[in-house]
């Protein structure tokens, strides 16, 4: 079975209604019995039912806001693939052409999209395929197994020790959404019982630390600042005292974003190194960066500068309800192999998604007409 095939019956509406109604019947059927030697069973039965059928509706929740997240990129780039499979009978080169310009069109990158499209040719060519419509079916399974990497660890989520905070640097240009992902991020972990704390260290830019403050007081998040210019590593280290004095969870660190070159860039970054390294040495690190998916092919270049001077553990790309070209994320990964840990897919605070490559090629490849 091809991936679209699999994604289509996987993510199927009329499966996961008649699925939800077949779990609802089982829990009420748990409810009826009223036998007190079974009554201790049934209590965890009915627990493990309705865990699951929150897991369903929870994941049937998701895959709404990417498929609303998507929808600008999905007209663009699944709608140029009906339109091409309906303009050809059979595929030849013209074809193939054709849909190299699509996937350039769409950012997923010029040396990605010409890999792509050879193995297509390649494949194409051994297993006979003439229809346009196995030929896209084929295009979405090998941009599936390009994203996918051997022995990586598949849990995106932010992993947390029993005795020190997980320590999150996030870094990225100013005019990302740096400031509402780290807002957001905070919130989807206040959300999951986790203690957080927000260390604003980007000191040389006083809108930077307001915007925090105010995000910090919507979401009940606890926050550390500092003076305008002060040196970016005492707030952290402030922080991190803190951090360790409190048993917090989780501390989310904001950098600067207007450091001209990647030298300087290095320097704060390895100050900051330093002061995590000696109040908290054997704490779970995570860098994140930041991307606009509307900047495009310009948002892979800041990926491989940040990369470069800091070395990264995931991306977190913002704004993809507002791009048309949503395979930014295909880019980035084959550049730099680098993971997409979180995805924003609206303007809402609960907006920023744990990274789902099957609903992302679901909603960005599969036209819903």
């Amino acid at each position: 079975m091809g991936l679209i095939k699999f994604l289509k019956e996987k993510f199927s509406k009329k499966k996961e209604e008649k699925e939800l109604t077949k779990q609802e019947n089982n829990i009420s059927e748990v409810n009826e019995q009223n036998d007190s030697k079974l009554e201790e069973n049934n209590n965890i039965k009915k627990e493990e039912d309705l865990n699951k059928l929150n897991d369903n509706k929870n994941s049937d929740f998701d895959l709404k806001k990417y498929d609303k997240g998507l929808e600008k990129s999905r007209k663009s780039f699944a709608d140029k693939l009906k339109s091409l499979s309906k303009k050809y009978k059979k595929v030849n080169q013209e074809y193939f052409d054709n849909l190299e310009e699509v996937l350039i069109e769409a950012d997923v990158g010029v040396k990605l999209t010409l890999d792509v499209i050879q193995e297509l040719l390649e494949k194409s060519k051994k297993e006979k395929l003439e229809d346009p419509e196995e030929i896209n079916e084929l295009l979405i399974d090998i941009l599936f197994l390009k994203y996918v990497k051997e022995n990586e660890d598949k849990n995106l989520e932010l992993k947390f020790g029993s005795k020190n905070p997980t320590i999150c640097l996030i870094v990225g240009v100013n005019g990302v959404g740096k400031t509402t992902s780290i807002a957001k991020l905070a919130y989807r972990y206040i959300k999951q019982n986790k203690k957080v704390l927000i260390v604003a260290a980007d000191t040389f830019r006083a809108a930077a630390v307001d915007q925090l403050e105010i995000w910090a007081k919507r979401i009940n998040c606890d926050i550390v600042t500092g003076l305008n210019n002060q040196d970016p590593a005492s707030v952290l280290y402030k922080g991190l005292e803190k951090a360790k004095n409190e048993n917090y969870d989780l501390v989310i660190i904001d950098t600067a974003g207007r450091l001209q070159n990647k030298v300087n860039l290095m320097n704060e970054l390895s100050k900051m190194s330093k002061v995590i390294n000696k109040l908290s040495p054997d704490s779970i690190k995570e860098t994140l960066l930041i991307i606009d998916a509307t900047t495009g092919q310009n948002g892979v270049l800041q990926a491989k500068s940040f990369y470069e001077a800091t070395g990264l553990t995931g991306i977190i790309i913002t704004k993809m309800d507002g791009t048309s070209k949503g395979g930014i994320i295909l880019s980035i990964r084959d550049e730099l192999g680098i993971p997409v840990r979180f995805i924003g897919l609206g303007e809402k605070i609960d907006d920023l998604e744990l990274f789902d490559l099957e609903k992302y090629l679901y909603s960005l490849c599969i036209n819903k007409d």
